[in-house]
């Protein structure tokens, strides 16, 4: 297992196809696979997902959100396979981030840290 916390575990209804297009739309590595009943996929040098064999929920509201060093290089490999991308954008709470939609239709977010800000000067609360 990585060292990470949080291991998000994602549906798709096939292990296998989910594995080789996360690969090379979003560059993504295979760390193992057993057939199509369960994969880990290791997502840059600290982090992993689950994927597991199983419908997908389709209510289009959550999200899986990425950092990534290169949010252009990585919205235009992401396109190049296949991937459904937005425009990249810069936002007021200094993160550059695009939206991509996978082949079975989940919604990604990638975002590249572009200024270091402090979450009260933008309007945030904080504890």
């Amino acid at each position: 297992m990585p060292d990470n916390a949080l291991l998000p575990v994602l549906a798709y209804p096939s292990v296998s196809e989910a594995v080789t297009w996360l690969i090379k739309a979003f560059g993504f590595t295979l760390r193992w696979q057993i057939e199509e009943h369960r994969a880990q996929l290791g997502v840059g040098d600290h982090a992993a997902i689950v994927i597991t064999e199983g419908p997908r929920p389709s209510d289009g509201i959550d999200h899986v959100m990425v950092r990534v060093p290169d949010v252009d290089a990585h919205r235009a490999r992401a396109a190049s396979a296949g991937a459904v991308v937005d425009d990249a954008a810069n936002h007021f709470y200094g993160e550059r981030q695009y939206t991509a939609t996978d082949f079975a239709g989940r919604t990604w977010v990638f975002s590249q840290s572009i200024a270091d800000l402090d979450p009260t000067d933008w309007g945030a609360h904080t504890a």
